[in-house]
Order: structure tokens, then C-alpha cells, then sequence
């Protein structure tokens, strides 16, 4: 199995304007959501390292945070897409991007219903 280095932000809660029934569509909405970001890794890390050797794992709250204000997404695989799109875009060392949301509001008894979508670099 080849080396490899994943970068993980669980859990997030985040308020996007998503959905397609009409009671979705003015509102926020809370969606919980999930990144795993697999880096090219450096041969070695030691004790002192720079973080320019890796990358901020904050990146990936911000993905997931800093979203269009006012764009309402249709579909949450529009939001997974977006953060996608965003930390490919910041980094080339990104290979590989998982994103599982999970649409809060629809749940009735603790159920996680959403999506994970993975894409690699093209």
C-alpha cells in the first residue's frame, strides 16, 4: 500500500440555503458536514517540519464555511461539489477529496440522511 497523508474535519455544522420542496427553499438550513483531503506526502516529516511541508487543516473548515452568501444550492451535491472545487483550487498537492453531508433538519429519530461524493484530481 503506498504511503499516504489525510487531512480530516469532522462534524461541522454549517446553515446553507439549500434544498428543493418549497419549505427548504427561504430558509437555512443546518447541514453537517465531513472532509477528507489525501495530500501528497513528503518523504519525511521530523520534529520541525514547517507547515508549508503539509497543509492548514483549517483550509478545510473554511471550505465548508466560506460559501457563496445569498446562492441557494439546489442539491447538497452542489455543496460538496463547491468544496470540492475549493481546496483543489488551493492546493495542488490535494489528490483526492471526500465529502459527506448530512441534511440535519430532515432527520426524525437521530438518522443521518445525506451524501458522500469523492473526486480525485483530474
Amino acid at each position: 500500500m503506498a504511503d499516504s497523508l489525510t487531512l480530516e474535519m469532522h462534524d461541522l455544522e454549517v446553515n446553507v440555503l439549500t434544498g428543493i420542496y418549497s419549505q427548504e427553499t427561504h430558509l437555512p438550513q443546518p447541514l453537517r458536514i465531513s472532509i477528507d483531503a489525501r495530500l501528497e506526502i513528503a518523504d519525511h516529516y521530523t520534529p520541525d517540519t514547517p507547515l508549508s511541508a503539509s497543509k492548514n487543516y483549517m483550509d478545510l473548515k473554511d471550505a465548508a464555511t466560506d460559501l457563496p452568501e445569498g446562492v441557494h444550492f439546489t442539491l447538497i451535491e452542489a455543496v460538496a461539489d463547491h468544496i470540492m472545487d475549493r481546496l483543489f483550487a488551493g492546493d495542488k498537492r490535494v489528490q483526492h477529496v471526500r465529502v459527506k453531508i448530512v441534511k440535519l433538519a430532515i432527520a426524525e429519530a437521530g438518522e443521518a440522511i445525506g451524501i458522500t461524493m469523492e473526486r480525485s484530481r483530474k
